[in-house]
């Protein structure tokens, strides 16, 4: 399998386990892998009212995940979180938040910043 594929892969494990971890802690999905305004947004998710758009980043180094949310792919996930308001007509105010996984040693981890931009 090529580095590529493997990446992939291990991108979609990521945001199942993410979605998973946000059901568990009362949060409903609203979309998963929504296409609009030039970006993917991973998982929409809302809770009580509050709606966030969840940026999921496979790495094994949360540094780099975090680094590799530059302001370019902030802009875009703004533009496709206002696409996906737009298209479902709703007026909520949103955040984002970046989930960080982590596998090592065969253990997944996970670190949430919420409100992250």
């Amino acid at each position: 399998m090529g580095d590529r594929r493997k990446a992939y892969e291990n991108g979609l494990d990521a945001e199942s386990f993410v979605e998973a971890w946000l059901l568990d802690e009362g949060w409903s999905v609203l979309a998963r892998n929504w296409r609009g305004g030039g970006a993917e947004l991973d998982l929409i998710v809302e809770r009580a009212g509050v709606v966030r758009i969840v940026e999921v980043k496979a790495r094994p180094d949360v540094g780099d995940a975090l680094e590799s949310v530059s302001a370019s792919k902030q802009a875009r996930l703004r533009r496709g979180a206002a696409a996906w308001l737009a298209f479902n007509e709703v007026e909520v105010e949103v955040a984002f938040m970046i989930a960080i996984v982590t596998l090592n040693d065969g253990l997944w981890g996970l670190e949430i910043w919420d409100d992250a931009f």
